[in-house]
């Protein structure tokens, strides 16, 4: 295998592949990245854990002789992303050694031959759809901070995707909060058939957090991402776009594969309240600022903030013996019977953070009831308040640890 390539091309698309290999893996081969040329100057470069698999592809200025191997990819990037000059000659041998040359630099590095890199998975199956980009990368976002961490639940422990009715739904929930966000979805149609009126056929899945971390990051290159899935795995196939000449090198797609979660997401559906007596519109940048300050005070013992409602103003609380007590305080346009309720600050900073919105509409039941964070995007978010041992009558609200746990259960 021999090639010439830009030296900035070939860093940026080890880049790429770089996140998913594990720092210590019982298998030396998945410390690889597998090199493949091809005689229409493209650079495959391939990584893989076995639970998530990338494969990108680069530009190269000439391919002389086609060929594969693989090579450390940790140690091949810090080299590559150092060499002196933009111009890089690869040369790789039968033996599985590997040459990179830029202007005075020389290097070398033992491989292992690709016979031993395990492939990635490819799906034929009649769950294919398309969404843009944009979309996708936005709905991620909304959702993504309200996965639960706790390996003892594991069903939440990523998003969970649902194409039925010709819509995208995105849910994530750690069991005191829920987002969820939905978008009309386009079919690819596969032989004549309707990827939405297909019976019997799986419809939805729980991508996990890690794959979920890498499509965020990976999205916003091109314009549409293909996803395909089945019972074990869903692929993604997400264009990068016509930008080689000028930027990151890379061309053609972008090809990520990972399992998904086994087992059936619990019924989200049970714990978004039906019904809500009190619409408030919030400037989200504005509450957002607020409520940071507010929490600045407050400590592990109490981690909580007071939300006080009353005509035109919205006032925020929070003290602790550690560090004093704060006040913020915000105009809203409200009339009606004061309501008040304590929420974790950390739930509604990572809501705000994440929603570009001006604008973000609470609604509320009574002084006992979740928040419901809403927008004009089909996107709302369930937020459990702390009790403070007070009797509920709300289905959500049982304990002085409230949790969706009974509604979101698995």
């Amino acid at each position: 295998m021999k090639f010439k390539i830009n030296r900035d091309h070939f860093s940026h698309g080890l880049q790429q592949v770089l996140n998913i290999v594990s720092i210590r893996s019982t298998m030396p081969i998945l410390s690889n990245v597998l090199i493949e040329a091809k005689k229409d100057n493209c650079i495959y470069l391939t990584t893989t854990n076995l639970d998530i698999g990338i494969r990108a592809c680069v530009q190269a200025d000439e391919v002389e002789i086609e060929g594969e191997i693989t090579l450390p990819v940790r140690r091949l990037a810090m080299v590559i992303r150092e060499l002196p000059k933009v111009e890089v000659f690869f040369n790789a041998s039968s033996a599985n050694q590997a040459q990179v040359e830029s202007g005075g630099s020389r290097f070398k590095f033992m491989g292992m031959p690709k016979d031993e890199f395990p492939d990635l998975a490819t799906l034929n199956s009649s769950h294919s759809f398309v969404v843009a980009q944009e979309d996708l990368i936005r709905m991620l976002r909304s959702v993504s901070y309200a996965q639960s961490a706790d390996i003892n639940r594991h069903t939440l422990n990523g998003v969970h995707f649902n194409t039925e009715k010709g819509q995208l739904s995105l849910v994530a929930t750690d069991g005191r909060r829920l987002a969820f966000i939905s978008n009309e979805l386009k079919e690819s149609k596969k032989d004549g058939e309707d990827s939405f009126a297909l019976e019997g056929q799986k419809k939805d899945f729980i991508l996990p957090a890690n794959t979920v971390t890498e499509l965020e990051r990976l999205l916003g290159k091109g314009n549409d991402v293909h996803f395909v899935f089945d019972e074990r795995k869903v692929t993604f196939t997400i264009a990068v776009g016509d930008q080689s000449d000028t930027t990151s090198g890379l061309i053609d797609n972008i090809y990520l594969v990972s399992k998904v979660v086994e087992g059936d997401y619990p019924d989200y559906k049970e714990a978004i309240p039906k019904e809500t007596q009190l619409r408030i519109k919030l400037e989200r940048e504005l509450m957002l600022e607020c409520v940071n300050r507010a929490a600045l005070v407050t400590s592990d013992k109490n981690h909580s903030v007071t939300i006080k409602i009353t005509n035109n103003l919205l006032e925020i609380f929070a003290s602790s013996t550690e560090y004093g007590e704060s006040h913020e305080s915000m105009a809203i346009q409200y009339e009606g019977e004061e309501i008040q309720l304590v929420f974790n600050p950390v739930f509604i900073i990572d809501l705000l953070k994440a929603l570009p919105n001006d604008e973000v509409i609470l609604e509320l039941q009574n002084n006992m009831s979740p928040g419901v964070f809403k927008t004009n995007a089909n996107f709302l978010c369930v937020i459990m308040p702390l009790l403070r041992n007070e009797p509920s009558t709300s289905k959500l609200d049982e304990s002085s640890e409230p949790d969706f746990e009974e509604e979101v259960d698995d």
